[in-house]
């Protein structure tokens, strides 16, 4: 079995200005990195189907959904966008890219559970883990990766699942989805005080969430990995794992200030891979996050895959 590469072009029609950061050009950035790399004939490409809504509803309110699908300015109108929050717009495409974003992460699970593939990696936007069952927030439409968790657990019975997110930011939306769940572990590492200033107050016992302050390593976090999240994960022993890839805690990324390099996302894998093995059947679903400085997202996306695909 090999691992695959789920992305679709409607994921780059989406966009919220030239300025902002969550742009298309992220996509093109790791496929262009791919095929620099060389690897690019060595995983198996597959095109994101779209997502139903009742596949959202898994996670989102009725009013989440529609705020987003009925918002989304008609092509060619005198209004390019609707903001839903600052950072956060709606364009003529995003509905659609959206449904694409949370389908490849459903048809990632979909086929790996089936056997057809050994993991999976999702090249989407917009991302997901800041997306709340209630709200659309930070660049965030539907929460892509609690969808496929909850897909995992509704539609095909697994009993217990994780999230591993190591995104520089707080994954606020999943935590919401999961909190005091006792068949989803979360367990991530965020920046704090940060964006969105949350994940320190109270969390549920089902939630792992390591706060760290700016200017963290890849020593630091390894020490995190090893001494925090591995043991729950081994007490959790998850059917299944799904990755919040984001790479925005990699030293270039300005988007925080966190000092990760490429060396880090593939030993963070790998360590996830040996969970993986051995209470999973391999199983993995990752989806792409943050990650913003283009050159480093694309180095760190290659690194994570050639993990994933036992490449490295």
């Amino acid at each position: 079995m090999t691992t695959a590469f789920y992305t679709h072009a409607d994921c780059k029609l989406h966009e919220m200005g030239a300025w902002h950061p969550e742009a298309p050009q992220r996509l093109q950035a790791i496929e262009d990195q791919l095929i620099a790399s060389r690897i690019h004939d060595l995983i198996e490409y597959r095109e994101a189907p779209v997502a139903l809504e009742s596949d959202l509803e898994l996670v989102h309110s009725a009013a989440a959904i529609a705020r987003v699908r009925d918002n989304c300015p008609a092509p060619g109108s005198e209004a390019a966008y609707f903001l839903l929050d600052a950072d956060t717009k709606l364009n003529a495409c995003t509905w659609r890219a959206s449904l694409r974003a949370a389908g490849a992460a459903l048809a990632a699970t979909d086929a790996v559970i089936a056997g057809e593939i050994a993991n999976a990696f999702c090249s989407i936007r917009p991302p997901g883990h800041h997306a709340t069952p209630e709200e659309s927030m930070g660049f965030c439409m539907f929460n892509n990766v609690a969808i496929a968790a909850k897909h995992a657990l509704e539609v095909h019975g697994l009993q217990r699942v994780a999230v591993v997110d190591f995104d520089v930011h707080h994954g606020n939306g999943t935590e919401m989805a999961f909190s005091d769940d006792p068949r989803v572990l979360m367990v991530s590492f965020f920046q704090h005080p940060f964006y969105p200033y949350s994940g320190t107050e109270h969390p549920a016992s089902n939630m792992h969430n390591v706060a760290v302050p700016g200017h963290t390593g890849g020593a630091a976090v390894r020490q995190i990995v090893l001494e925090q999240w591995l043991p729950a994960l081994h007490l959790h022993q998850p059917e299944m794992i799904f990755i919040s890839a984001g790479f925005d805690a990699h030293r270039e990324d300005d988007m925080g200030q966190m000092g990760l390099v490429e060396a880090d996302y593939s030993w963070i894998t790998q360590q996830i891979m040996q969970v993986a093995q051995q209470y999973s059947q391999g199983r993995i679903v990752s989806c792409l996050e943050g990650g913003y400085k283009l050159s480093a997202l694309g180095r760190s996306v290659v690194a994570h895959i050639q993990t994933l695909a036992g490449l490295d």
